[in-house]
């Protein structure tokens, strides 16, 4: 895990220093910056080592090509297999991404199993491309004629520029041949058709699961789980335990006494991992506010609200690990959110709403995880979104996801749940949802914490709450449009 600049036809390394030194939290363990001879590119790589620890660093140069990436290819032995060992110099999963261009395939980034961001460039042409639903973060801009790339939006702040654009997720930018989609995210299925068994998707769904999060786990340093103590994390804990080669490190965070905190603890008895929470107060979110908005580049309310305790469970777990699992996806996969039960009796638009949330996570809630993880030099792993898995789930009905018991009671991630039965005890798997900023505390914590930050007296209102959050990231940006006209939120085209 990673950050990069590539400037292309831009020949200034001082820049590229400036830039890449912004986003450097990205990559604590070395940063490096080549301008290769032949190629008309200044490339810029801070490093997270996570596989291929020893020889991976970066940019990886190989005759007349270079690359910088972000993230990790899960098939990365696999496809070493395939080209040969003999076309490989280093151990790094990244380099495959390199003699993958090299080997000639067609459609050779459709091959890439993983969460990734990269740019390769040769002599002629500078290529960039994005995993399928964005997990990694990849931006470009015009500048002097030329073309700049980043991991971050900060990167670009302060060099006057009038428009940036992210790579879309599950597309390749080539200065040769335009822009293409890759991959393309599957429709989701509306109800279940005659001679469907539910048993029969259900036990399937666990096989990929399975799968999925022992395929996530790959790395040469110990990988660890957030536990909430919700249903998406718990499972991805339960199913990790079994396949972790050494005792599971879980982390949970939140007010001393609160649901999660407390959910959490019995989910780490019952998988017996190594626990660790980190309880914080209203005082702590006061301090650590500024920081988690400024890293965020996002002032939307409920991103910043969810982004609190996704900061405190990275301060606790990059203590111990540099890797995690999440449970970010099962909510657009299995229709998990409370506005979902207004499309109860409409199928064909919840499974509408949940393609739709799947395509747009890259700028609301997978940008929170990977930024403020990221801030931190946590790398933050999403098995729930894995390709197959992302495939199979997309297939489900959705009046299965979403499912009306004999009682008349709307029960969320339905299918997940009996996916899952045997992982948890029946009363957790079972619970009821909360958003992770209500059930790790955060929202009462934070009603009191901004009440004095802006001495008053009574609640702050929402629209006070999100003024609050966009003074503060302008406070921190020389160019602040800059960073607020690239932010998501989450309604925006909801079906």
């Amino acid at each position: 895990m990673c950050g990069f600049v590539c400037l292309w036809k831009i020949d200034d390394k001082v820049l590229a220093r400036q830039m890449i030194e912004r986003i450097e939290h990205r990559g604590p363990d070395e940063t490096a910056v080549l301008s290769p001879a032949k190629i008309p590119a200044v490339m810029a790589h801070c490093r997270l080592s996570i596989i291929g620890t020893a020889d991976g660093s970066q940019p990886i140069y190989c005759s007349d090509n270079v690359l910088v990436a972000n993230g990790e290819i899960y098939n990365y032995a696999d496809i070493r297999a395939i080209l040969g060992e003999s076309a490989f110099e280093t151990s790094s999963d990244s380099e495959t991404i390199l003699q993958l261009f090299r080997s000639g395939q067609m459609r050779w980034v459709s091959k890439l199993d993983g969460m990734f961001a990269f740019v390769l460039a040769t002599p002629e042409r500078i290529i960039a491309a994005r995993d399928p639903l964005g997990i990694k973060p990849l931006y470009v801009a015009h500048l002097r004629g030329g073309l700049a790339f980043a991991s971050e939006l900060k990167a670009f702040d302060g060099l006057g520029l009038e428009k940036l654009e992210a790579i879309e997720p599950g597309a390749m930018f080539d200065s040769r041949d335009g822009i293409r989609r890759w991959y393309r995210l599957p429709h989701g299925a509306a109800e279940l058709e005659p001679g469907q068994s539910a048993e029969s998707i259900w036990r399937e769904l666990r096989l990929v699961m399975e799968e999925a999060v022992r395929k996530w786990m790959v790395a040469d340093v110990e990988v660890g789980s957030f536990l909430s103590g919700g249903l998406d994390s718990s499972i991805i804990a339960a199913l990790a335990a079994r396949f972790s080669p050494r005792r599971l490190k879980t982390f949970a965070v939140g007010l001393e006494g609160s649901a999660d905190v407390m959910a959490a603890r019995r989910v780490a008895e019952h998988i017996d991992s190594d626990h660790h929470e980190l309880l914080f107060s209203k005082d702590d979110l006061i301090e650590v506010l500024p920081k988690v908005v400024y890293h965020l580049e996002s002032a939307d309310t409920d991103l910043v609200r969810s982004a609190i305790p996704t900061h405190f469970a990275t301060t606790l777990a990059r203590r111990h690990v540099k890797a995690v699992l999440t449970g970010e996806g099962a909510d657009e996969l299995f229709a998990g959110y409370a506005y979902h039960q207004r499309y109860a009796d409409r199928p064909r638009d919840l499974a509408d709403e949940l393609t739709r949330s799947l395509a747009a996570m890259h700028n609301i809630n997978l940008q929170r995880v990977d930024r403020i993880t990221m801030a931190q030099g946590l790398e933050a792993r999403t098995p729930f979104l894995d390709r197959e898995l992302i495939d199979f789930a997309q297939s489900i009905p959705v009046t299965l996801k979403l499912k009306e018991t004999d009682d008349g009671e709307l029960v969320e991630k339905w299918i997940l749940r009996k996916a899952c039965e045997d992982l948890l005890p029946e009363d957790l798997l079972w619970r009821k949802k909360s958003q992770f900023d209500e059930g790790s505390g955060t929202t009462q914590a934070l009603a009191s914490a901004l009440a004095t930050i802006l001495g008053v007296d009574g609640p702050v209102d929402r629209q006070a709450e999100g003024q609050l959050y966009e003074r503060m990231l302008r406070e921190q940006y020389e160019d602040p449009e800059l960073i607020l006209n690239c932010a998501g939120t989450w309604a925006a085209n909801r079906v």
